[in-house]
């Protein structure tokens, strides 16, 4: 089984490739709002899932991490815009301190191909 690289760092790929799944790397937005953060974060999740040749119909999982867990209703009010209804994946959203503390949201998705 061969496996795909998209955009590959020298850290760190942006999404792989294995089989019949995309696998993710994290993503993340720079701006004032959780709001904002998870409009970005899911247009680039749009943006590599499109390059793998799938897209947020066949998600198959989604881990999304908040900086503060109180704004979750904020955060959730962009995804159920974008999420495709009957689609959705099997999802988890935790607190956790993120990489730098501009960073509001983080989300991890993987998705069938």
């Amino acid at each position: 089984m061969s496996i795909n690289r998209i955009e590959v760092g020298p850290r760190m790929s942006e999404a792989v490739i294995n089989g019949s799944v995309v696998y993710l790397a994290g993503q993340v937005a720079k701006g004032g709002t959780v709001t904002a953060q998870t409009e970005a974060v899911l247009a680039s999740i749009d943006e590599l899932l499109a390059k793998a040749g799938t897209d947020k119909t066949r998600l198959l999982t989604a881990t999304i991490y908040l900086a503060d867990i109180s704004t979750f209703a904020e955060m959730n009010a962009v995804w159920d815009k974008w999420v495709s209804p009957g689609n959705t994946p099997a999802r988890a959203t935790v607190q956790a301190l993120l990489a730098t503390p501009d960073y509001k949201v983080e989300i991890v998705v993987s998705a069938a191909i």
